[in-house]
């Protein structure tokens, strides 16, 4: 027997192609929405594809139509996408929404809006519970508009499950953490320098975590906030061994403590002098959550979507979305360094 119709905005990006598919293998009738209304090979055979600009005045209500049991969302930003399902919620059976982990601010107001200031790293406690401050409400960051959609959806939407996911992993990511030390190792490159003693950790959440969450929380309609996190946070430098050991070559690792004093080297896409860790354990206690998958065990097919992807091109051509980083590959400036160093 179905469980009942499902609508997914978002649904060619990284996590709806995982949600989708799993919500149609679970029983639902899965509406793919998305800019382009393209589908993926992976989805089963029912699931029906349609074109949406949510943005586009109308669009949303008209491609509801009657309605839907439960709506997902991947890409609300802020309080007008909130007021936007809020609006449709006589339609709308309940929600689940993308969020993040960057909401969160220390018990000094440090946040991940901070970081580029005077001591500005925040330091979380381990893990971090949802029940643990956020920034205030506004549209000056990413971080302050999630909160924002997240306070307007649980005041005045469908019942509706917000998901703080992590540092998001897996196939099709637009930009892939993992970059840096792929490409390293299809470079040749025989040393990896990593600041902060190679302990930077930054939890990771793959898309069949977060879809496995989307999947319960859609059989569970409820106001809840809750953490999207792997089983496991490793640190940079583990990271970093592993994804050696996929691509099977064996490099060095050299660390030092506390940032760089000048420069990039040691940067990664994971650093920082504080650990950021989620608890788990309301996911598990409210929805009965159980990964599907470890970080480990997931990057094979992670490094060889990105290996495939980077091909012979450029790593900003390939992967536009990490322009938003330094240059992440002066190995000039990385054997500079090391030779300073004797």
């Amino acid at each position: 027997m179905g469980k009942g119709t499902a609508f997914v905005i978002g649904a060619t990006g990284q996590i709806g192609r995982a949600a989708v598919r799993v919500l149609a293998e679970d029983g639902w009738e899965v509406r793919a929405a998305s800019r382009g209304g393209g589908s993926d090979p992976d989805w089963p055979d029912g699931v029906r594809p349609l074109a949406l600009d949510r943005d586009e005045e109308g669009a949303l209500a008209a491609a509801l139509g009657d309605g839907c049991d439960v709506l997902v969302d991947m890409v609300a930003y802020d309080g007008g996408h909130a007021r936007q399902l809020a609006g449709l919620r006589d339609r709308i059976g309940s929600a689940v929404v993308i969020s993040s982990g960057a909401v969160y601010e220390d018990d000094r107001g440090r946040s991940f809006d901070t970081q580029a200031e005077p001591d500005g790293s925040p330091r979380y406690p381990v893990p971090i519970p949802e029940t643990l401050a956020t920034v205030a409400p506004g549209d000056r960051t990413y971080g302050t508009r999630k909160i924002e959609l997240e306070r307007e959806l649980l005041a005045s939407g469908p019942p509706s499950t917000l998901l703080r996911a992590g540092a998001i992993h897996g196939p099709h990511c637009r930009s892939p953490r993992e970059l840096f030390f792929v490409k390293r190792a299809l470079d040749g490159r025989p040393v990896r320098v990593l600041a902060h003693g190679g302990e930077s950790r930054f939890h990771p959440a793959h898309v069949a975590n977060i879809a496995e969450l989307i999947r319960l929380a859609a059989l569970r309609p409820g106001p809840r906030v809750l953490n999207a996190a792997d089983p496991e946070a490793p640190t940079v430098a583990e990271i970093s061994a592993a994804i050696d050991e996929v691509l099977g070559v064996r490099s060095e690792t050299v660390v030092f403590e506390g940032a760089p004093e000048e420069g990039l080297v040691g940067l990664t896409p994971w650093g920082g002098p504080h650990p950021i860790v989620y608890d788990m354990a309301a996911a598990e206690r409210e929805l009965g959550y159980r990964p599907v998958t470890g970080y480990v065990e997931s990057l094979p097919r992670t490094v060889a979507s990105i290996a495939d992807r980077l091909g012979d091109k450029e790593w900003r051509e390939a992967f536009p979305g990490m322009a938003k980083y330094p240059d992440l590959f002066d190995y000039a400036a990385e054997d500079a360094w090391l030779a300073a160093r004797g």
